[in-house]
């Protein structure tokens, strides 16, 4: 035992310097990650009160969760939002990368990456904003090509049967850019003698993608893959954003109800109880998901 203690004790000081460099990161996340982690834990089991004392009502938080229609609501909205999400957002910039990676002319090429790249810089706010406008039944683009051809203008905010579609196209326009650039760089990776060889060999451009560039990426799905797993429980900023009350049935999604019954309606322990809800959900999908792809972090 003490030449156990002895021994780690001298590895400890063989690398104090990097510990040390480690431990800012480490209480960060102590203080903003874990803690409030667990005080959510014991919020979640508890009649919560920012005034006087919170009393402790055991599980009737999660029993009421399970119990209450607008919960499976949101989680049916979550489930489907979030699983578009994880398929489109994986494969279409992965169909765009291959593309981009086919286009000869330089300049046009990196003019292409930066317009497809530039939604993911701004903001929700700035995105939904944009995609409002551009539906909006007034001077929105979209009913403006309409009035050209004599029809009546789509309040697509406002309809249901649209809302879906324009929250996961949205998502899509935002986020296809960042990971288009992930595949991009996983090509340029590829060593060139493969598409040489395979040149040599008769092997046209279809071929060469199907044989060599899409396997090279199937690394690099994974990775896209689990982490839009890792995200899709977890929309907010977007449906915060975009939402209004007649879509609001279609889109709500488990974070905004958190935010609705916690901050709105100040019921903390409810919203603890789903959040945490939320936490054990993700940790098991994300799980489940890494054992499926058979990728090792």
């Amino acid at each position: 035992m003490k030449k156990s203690i002895e021994k780690l004790w001298l590895s400890f000081n063989k690398a104090r310097v990097l510990y040390l460099l480690v431990l800012p990161s480490l209480i960060f996340f102590i203080i903003f990650t874990y803690f409030p982690l667990f005080d959510g834990i014991k919020i979640s089991f508890q009649d919560f009160k920012f005034v006087g004392k919170s009393s402790y009502v055991g599980f009737e938080n999660y029993i009421e969760a399970l119990y209450t229609p607008g919960f499976w609501r949101v989680f049916r909205n979550t489930i489907i939002i979030g699983f578009s999400n994880v398929i489109l957002t994986a494969f279409i910039p992965m169909l765009l990368a291959v593309l981009l990676n086919e286009v000869k002319f330089g300049i046009w090429k990196r003019f292409s990456q930066t317009i497809i790249y530039l939604p993911h810089i701004f903001s929700w706010v700035i995105v939904g904003g944009i995609w409002i406008f551009i539906l909006s039944p007034n001077a929105g683009l979209i009913n403006a090509v309409r009035s050209l051809f004599g029809l009546d203008p789509i309040y697509y905010m406002a309809k249901e049967i649209y809302a879906r579609p324009i929250i996961i196209g949205s998502n899509l326009w935002k986020q296809s850019g960042y990971v288009c650039i992930l595949y991009l760089a996983t090509i340029a990776g590829i060593n060139p003698t493969l598409y040489e060889a395979a040149m040599i060999d008769g092997a046209g451009t279809l071929k060469r993608t199907l044989y060599i560039t899409v396997p090279e990426l199937l690394n690099t799905l994974k990775i896209v893959l689990l982490l839009n797993i890792m995200g899709s429980l977890r929309m907010f900023n977007q449906i915060y954003v975009m939402r209004n009350e007649v879509i609001a049935q279609k889109i709500d999604v488990l974070m905004y109800y958190v935010y609705e019954r916690g901050l709105v309606q100040f019921k903390i322990g409810y919203a603890a109880a789903i959040s945490m809800i939320i936490f054990s959900l993700t940790l098991i999908i994300t799980l489940i998901s890494k054992r499926s792809l058979k990728y090792s972090i």
